[in-house]
């Protein structure tokens, strides 16, 4: 008869991952950010009336973020789950040009990217 030892990394493993079931509490998702980038084809109007239609902010958040954009080159406008951030850049883009300059030939760029933990 031949004798076994037990993986002792296994069976803390296992038991860890049996802890964490009974722990109830889920994992969280990681979070990621939508970043807006700055351009010279949107207004600052366009800007405020993007940000109330698709995230809900107030007018005096867009405006904020509107500022932040021009000057900074970018913006955090939202942190949510990846599915979520996609979902939302997706709606930036398809957000169409910016009917109050003749220049702006599409919807302002935006991307996502993970929060930093």
């Amino acid at each position: 008869m031949t004798a076994t030892t037990a993986d002792p990394d296994r069976t803390t493993a296992e038991k860890t991952t049996k802890k964490a079931r009974r722990s109830g509490q889920p994992k969280r998702q990681p979070r990621y950010h939508v970043i807006l980038w700055n351009d010279n084809d949107h207004t600052y109007q366009y800007v405020v009336a993007m940000l109330q239609q698709l995230f809900g902010h107030p007018a005096t958040t867009g405006l904020k973020l509107a500022t932040e954009v021009d000057r900074t080159g970018r913006a955090v406008i939202l942190t949510t789950t990846r599915e979520h951030a996609e979902l939302k850049r997706d709606q930036i883009h398809a957000f169409g040009a910016d009917r109050l300059l003749a220049r702006s030939k599409g919807a302002m760029s935006a991307s996502i990217e993970p929060e930093a933990e």
